[in-house]
């Protein structure tokens, strides 16, 4: 028999007892339904994270601080550093703690500048914003941040600003945009904004700046503005209105930019850091227990769609053991016709992947069409607030990797039946009623 012949022997089989074919295929369905569906909730997942990462900052960008004498959210007593500062913890799996670090200054700066593989430094000057206002509309509260190496903000409307640029630019997020007397995010584009802040003597600076984007996703969760670096300076600047020079170089961190972004360059700045006293962190680093608590979730839940899969994998051997069983007289003719065993076991064993193949791809159908439908109907709800968010993707190398597992699984339960089937004895099996 022509390997073609075997194969659509096999299929014509497999639908001999349509009843318990179906039900071992719904078998093998659930688990391939499990296993896609939960792969696709990783992929969608990760896929944000690695988006939101390379709009928050690039690979060869660390955030240095010096570390101070201890972390205050700890709730362990700490010893006073005259030099320390408070600093807003980036770390999402602790969110709202503050650590304290000792001030860099501009001493500091220029150690960091002379280490090797650094190619530039910036102190991240911090800006305390009193409010924000437009012409003569309602004031509001908000924040600063500026952009930092590698960042690219997802924009609803307009540009990031320019950080070359000695025009004092900002980007404000979406929740702002109607509050302070906008039609749309198109209409604040080009708009001047009056940000104020108050100097040590509480002496209250205002200064303008022209709004050049509108920023979406994780730049606009909350009322940060994007500032560029000439903006940063002149609120700086009059916020220590009156500061002595020499109180004016304190930093709570710095942003490095690295020569190199491949991982061994990375790792190899860091060291020097910790031995010159910093301790710096990329945006994975920060975010990398968040990932890997996705990714445990997505294990464990592959973990059930395993376990379904083996209970299948019992529903095939039972298919299996029957046909052979009812099959007896027809396999002793074949033998005796001149098919050697190997044939007759490569015959049920290609029904077994014949039935690992139908329940993985109905499987991976449904599961694409309900994870689609599903993270369409949250982005819409739930997850309105989150553009970009994708939650349920589905990665196509994935699902071949799923689905031949599955397929692997079906050939190694039918195994045993088509070893049995290769086994029997032609002229016993032609005797048998």
């Amino acid at each position: 028999m022509k390997t073609t012949d075997l194969v659509a022997t096999a299929a014509a089989n497999t639908f001999r007892s349509k009843t318990r074919t179906i039900l071992t295929v719904l078998a093998i369905f659930v688990g391939a339904f499990t296993l896609t569906l939960t792969n696709g909730l990783g992929t969608g997942i990760n896929r944000f994270i690695d988006d939101t990462v390379s709009s928050i900052g690039a690979a060869d960008v660390l955030t240095v601080t010096k570390t101070g004498t201890g972390d205050a959210a700890s709730g362990e007593p700490q010893k006073y550093d005259p030099e320390a500062v408070s600093s807003a913890n980036t770390n999402p799996g602790r969110p709202g703690a503050t650590a304290t670090v000792s001030a860099l200054t501009d001493a500091d700066v220029q150690t960091l500048e002379a280490l090797p593989g650094v190619a530039s430094v910036t102190p991240a000057k911090a800006v305390q914003i009193d409010y924000v206002q437009v012409d003569d509309g309602e004031r509001y509260v908000a924040s600063a941040g500026s952009l930092i190496g590698g960042q690219t903000p997802q924009l609803a409307s307009g540009s990031a600003p320019d950080g070359s640029a000695e025009a004092l630019q900002t980007a404000i997020p979406e929740s702002l945009v109607t509050p302070l007397g906008f039609t749309g995010a198109e209409d604040a584009v080009g708009a001047t904004l009056t940000v104020a802040v108050s100097d040590p003597v509480r002496t209250q600076h205002l200064v303008e700046a022209t709004i050049t984007g509108v920023t979406e996703g994780a730049f606009a969760s909350t009322t940060s503005l994007t500032t560029n670096p000439a903006l940063e300076d002149a609120l700086f600047t009059a916020q220590n209105t009156g500061v002595p020079a020499d109180q004016l170089d304190r930093y709570a961190s710095a942003s490095v930019t690295l020569t190199s972004s491949s991982a061994q360059e990375v790792d190899q700045v860091k060291t020097a850091l910790t031995d010159a006293g910093y301790s710096g962190q990329t945006v994975s680093d920060q975010l990398g227990t968040f990932k890997a608590a996705i990714d445990g979730i997505v294990l464990v839940l592959n973990a059930f769609a395993v376990i379904a899969l083996l209970a299948a994998s019992f529903g095939i051997v039972n298919t299996l053991l029957m046909s052979v069983q009812e099959r007896t007289r027809e396999i002793g003719l074949m033998k005796a016709m001149g098919m050697g065993s190997g044939r007759v076991f490569s015959l049920f064993s290609l029904e077994a992947v014949m039935l690992g193949l139908l329940g993985s791809l109905i499987g991976a159908v449904v599961a694409i069409g309900v994870g689609t439908a599903v993270s369409a109907q949250l982005g819409q709800t739930l997850f309105s607030d989150l553009p970009g968010l994708q939650l349920i993707a589905f990665d196509p190398v994935s699902i071949l990797v799923t689905t031949v597992a599955i397929m692997a699984i079906a050939f190694l339960a039918g195994s045993l039946p088509a070893a049995r089937a290769a086994r029997a004895d032609p002229v016993e099996s032609l005797r048998y009623e």
